[in-house]
């Protein structure tokens, strides 16, 4: 690939900082510059004095993953605790070539509030004011929930009580499988802006990335290069004995990410204004008449996603952010059941594409929930990155290694001992996978996994539980999808849900039950492009838990206006909290009453529009207020507890910012 001319000075910070998991004696911070940096880290609490923190290789570990790109994955433990649920105003301090010291003000002016000199956090005491919400896709037309957000949070900057604890992101952050055309070829400039390394693929029509990167195939008709693509029948032949076998089936898979150096670009360019700067706007490729069209609507999208693009950096920057992945972090209906496993894993080019997504996952997002468990990968990829070959590209065989290490593992999950405990669910790579049927859509959580579960849950009095894809979810839908798997069409209706698979659908119920689990459960989930809020009460004659499900999806993405319409509609009509037809589910040991959107206008039970979603709980682990933010500036949505039935009921305060 031809690289363009790098500048003489590359800003020193591409994205971030990040705010990761943070604790009294602990935080963890994410970030990515252009050359390994020295960075001081100043943090300066309310009424406390001055503490300064050389981020040396003891807590600042450095990985390249381009000629001009270098992770920094920061862990400092703190000798003395930081105070909780006050202002602590931080700063990181780069030493620059010439000797010159620049902080975040002059580095990254866009993370500051108006008036602000430096960034601030809040290390909360309670985990009972929770930002949370889901798919992110940079070219659909909607505004940015995390824009919305960032608002939010600037109109009580300076109030430590008013602040939410945490930004919980439940899945998609990223969409590798769904691109945009101009956003592929800015993921293009940039890997050659930056230099990021490239590969060699095997079982490919093409020989390495840089031949991938030049294909006349590249843009808009990617699937034609993707193991078991219809026309594919070379690579159909060698590797299926000529049997076509589903892997990317995804109607939008025309620009799926291929390669390590376009997901990592791909987390640049949606988490960071600043590698735009790099970029020039994109030029149209030769495309055809149809392909010219999506092109200009695409642009016109991501040009609105960069406007808000600053301000979702800068709440990154103001809040403790956790992450779970979804499917499109990886590819659509990852890990869909276990015939979809043995084809895809069986493929060397379909791995290398899924391995390199959850690669870059491990480094963006998964590290930072739980840096503990991902010091051997660590390693790993770093001698990978050490190890290039002449036209700098990464060693195909321990890439390859890497990716399987990755695939075998399993603690992705994680929990924060907050109050109420907050359990993040992983409902991919632990599946309850059916032998009998190995094309059936698998159990989200496998029963080894769902035990570990229940033992976290032991002896807790509230816990809020975070799974990707709603427990409960509108049933109808599920039905739809569960008739659509019986015909054979699995991947058809993205048919995942938790009561699809009786085994483990019983177990999480059980666990419900159990009597040394928690009597008050919230559940925050997204995936599914709608918002909605359910209050579910598990029928038992000893105990009756209650449980709130409750769902923010998307930040950037919506369902399709009239269809959604149309299943709510009938779902009401035939799941009611009273229909008989509860009876013929698994709702038959459940009793679940729905909360409704205040802003509804036809009795609506689901509320369709981008956003964020925020919930607030009281001592007990109960939800006092629901709320989704809406990203297009109207006034925020609460969806009221049974019984209340206007907007009337809601004040404009509490609908504002739920300060």
């Amino acid at each position: 690939m031809t690289q363009v001319p790098i500048p003489d000075a590359l800003p020193p910070v591409l994205a971030g900082p990040i705010l990761r998991r943070l604790e009294p004696g602990r935080l963890v911070l994410w970030l990515v510059g252009s050359t390994p940096l020295h960075l001081m880290l100043e943090l300066e609490p309310d009424g406390g004095t001055v503490r300064r923190v050389d981020l040396d290789a003891s807590c600042c570990r450095v990985l390249p993953i381009g000629r001009h790109a270098y992770l920094h994955l920061v862990d400092v433990s703190l000798p003395e605790p930081l105070p909780q649920d006050t202002l602590i105003h931080y700063d990181l301090i780069v030493a620059l070539e010439n000797g010159v010291e620049a902080n975040i003000a002059q580095w990254a002016p866009h993370l500051l509030h108006e008036g602000a000199t430096r960034p601030s956090l809040v290390l909360s005491s309670r985990a009972d004011d929770i930002l949370y919400g889901s798919c992110r896709k940079p070219h659909h037309p909607a505004r940015d929930g995390l824009a919305r957000a960032d608002s939010l949070l600037a109109e009580h900057i300076g109030l430590a009580d008013a602040r939410p604890a945490m930004l919980m992101l439940c899945g998609d952050q990223v969409y590798a499988d769904d691109v945009a055309g101009p956003m592929l070829a800015a993921v293009h400039a940039l890997i050659r802006r930056l230099g990021l390394y490239g590969e060699a693929l095997e079982g490919a029509v093409v020989a390495d990335s840089e031949a991938l990167y030049a294909h006349p195939a590249g843009y808009y008709r990617r699937e034609e290069l993707l193991p078991a693509f219809k026309s594919n029948e070379a690579l159909r032949e060698r590797f299926f004995g000529g049997v076509e076998k589903p892997i990317f089936t995804t109607a939008n898979a025309h620009n799926h990410l291929v390669t390590l150096a376009e997901v990592m670009a791909m987390y640049l360019l949606v988490w960071s204004p600043v590698p735009w700067q790099l970029v020039s706007e994109s030029q149209m490729p030769a495309l055809d008449a149809e392909h010219m069209v999506r092109w200009q609507d695409e642009a016109d999208a991501i040009r609105g996603f960069c406007r808000d693009l600053p301000q979702a950096a800068r709440l990154f920057a103001h809040i403790q952010t956790l992450m779970i992945f979804d499917d499109h972090d990886i590819t659509d209906d990852w890990n869909l059941s276990a015939k979809w496993e043995s084809t895809a894993y069986g493929h060397p080019f379909s791995r290398r594409i899924m391995g390199n997504a959850l690669l870059a996952y491990m480094l963006c997002q998964g590290w930072g929930n739980r840096p503990d468990v991902f010091a051997g990968l660590l390693d790993e990829t770093e001698a990978l990155t050490a190890a290039l070959d002449s036209q700098a590209r990464l060693d195909a065989a321990a890439q390859d290694a890497l990716i399987g290490q990755l695939l075998a593992f399993n603690q992705w999950d994680y929990v924060l001992r907050t109050h109420p405990t907050v359990i993040v669910l992983d409902t991919r790579t632990r599946r309850w996978r059916s032998r009998r049927l190995p094309s059936r859509p698998s159990g989200l959580m496998n029963w080894e996994s769902l035990v570990e579960l229940q033992h976290e849950l032991l002896d807790e009095t509230a816990a809020v539980i975070v799974s990707p894809t709603p427990m409960f979810g509108v049933k109808l839908i599920e039905v739809i999808q569960r008739i659509c798997a019986f015909a054979g069409h699995a991947l058809t209706v993205d048919a995942e849900n938790w009561m699809a698979h009786r085994g483990a659908a019983n177990v999480m119920l059980n666990i419900f039950r159990h009597s040394r689990t928690p009597g008050n459960y919230v559940v925050l989930s997204g995936d599914v492009h709608y918002s909605f809020a359910y209050d579910v009460q598990v029928r038992d004659r000893e105990r009756a838990p209650h449980i709130w499900q409750i769902t923010s999806s998307g930040i950037k993405n919506e369902f399709p206006r009239r269809l959604l319409d149309w299943l709510d509609r009938l779902n009401r009509w035939l799941y009611s909290p009273r229909s008989p037809l509860n009876w013929f589910t698994q709702r038959r040991d459940l009793k679940i009453r729905p909360r409704l959107p205040d802003q509804r206008h036809r009795g609506e039970r689901v509320w369709n529009g981008a956003g964020i979603g925020q919930v607030l709980l009281d001592a007990q682990g109960r939800p006092t207020r629901i709320l989704q933010h809406n990203a297009d500036g109207r006034p925020s949505t609460q969806f009221l507890t049974p019984g209340a039935s206007t907007a009337a009921d809601v004040t404009v305060e509490q609908r504002g910012s739920g300060a």
